[in-house]
């Protein structure tokens, strides 16, 4: 079956959704984080883009950018590839780590622009990882706080000059529209719950037919394997919490 083609942003400007192939986490560890976003600055720095804000959560990615010297698709693969290449290399692994196809929807109005980046600040908050989006460290939001951002990357005085000319009350004011109680949904994505440490831990112990959990420790490897890629295509969970409830190793979790 074919494609659709992608929806065309008149104002270049897109919000961008990468997911790890088979709802797979793609950090690892907070130098996995680091890498991405010098990758990103890289490519920014390049003329092929602008960053206006980002998210990386442990198996999927939020930005919000607008193509300049180069147009979406291959802004995507560069970033896709590069940082493909980069976490192969670290964690000895052949394949893909990003789905196939990343989403994206275009960003035309200001009042979509705004809400779009609360949406993307918010979702550590949904998630349940943080209270507030300011406390969340591998986002765009604190930059937005401090009036811009220390490191280049992130594009603020755009954003915060479509609130107010003056810099002090626009930051005011982009920190106010972040805690505004709202019903943001956007690209029709709505993350999965997760499922608690007591509900995969039943959900194993089912797939082990009642036997204890203990059990995937002492198991033939090639069983073992079997079983964890079954656990790893259950819905709500990551490869970091199967590794808690198991006792088994992240590497081994992940190279299963």
């Amino acid at each position: 079956m074919a494609r659709c083609a992608r929806e065309k942003s008149v104002s270049g400007i897109y919000h961008i959704m990468m997911r790890g192939i088979n709802r797979q986490d793609i950090f690892l560890d907070e130098d996995d984080r680091c890498r991405f976003l010098e990758i990103i600055k890289r490519v920014q720095e390049s003329g092929s883009c602008s960053i206006y804000g980002y998210c990386l959560m442990n198996n999927h990615i939020h930005l919000l950018l607008q193509e300049k010297e180069e147009e979406l698709s291959i802004i995507m693969k560069r970033i896709g590839t590069s940082y493909a290449w980069r976490y192969n290399k670290k964690y000895d692994r052949v394949g893909h780590v990003f789905q196939n196809r990343f989403q994206s929807e275009p960003v035309d109005t200001e009042a979509y622009l705004l809400g779009v980046l609360r949406y993307i600040h918010n979702n550590p908050v949904k998630a349940k990882l943080v209270a507030k989006p300011e406390d969340y460290q591998w986002s765009s939001c604190q930059a937005y706080y401090q009036g811009q951002d220390s490191s280049g990357l992130v594009n603020t005085p755009f954003v915060l000059s479509i609130l107010n000319g003056n810099g002090e009350a626009a930051i005011k004011q982009f920190a106010d529209f972040m805690h505004q109680e709202n019903a943001d949904q956007f690209m029709d994505f709505k993350a999965k719950q997760r499922k608690s440490d007591d509900d995969l831990a039943q959900a194993i112990k089912e797939l082990l037919n009642g036997q204890p959990i203990e059990l995937l420790q002492t198991m033939d490897i090639a069983m073992r394997n079997k079983i964890i890629r079954e656990i790893k295509e259950l819905e709500g969970v990551t490869q970091r919490q199967i590794a808690r409830v198991t006792g088994i190793h992240q590497s081994i979790i992940f190279k299963a």
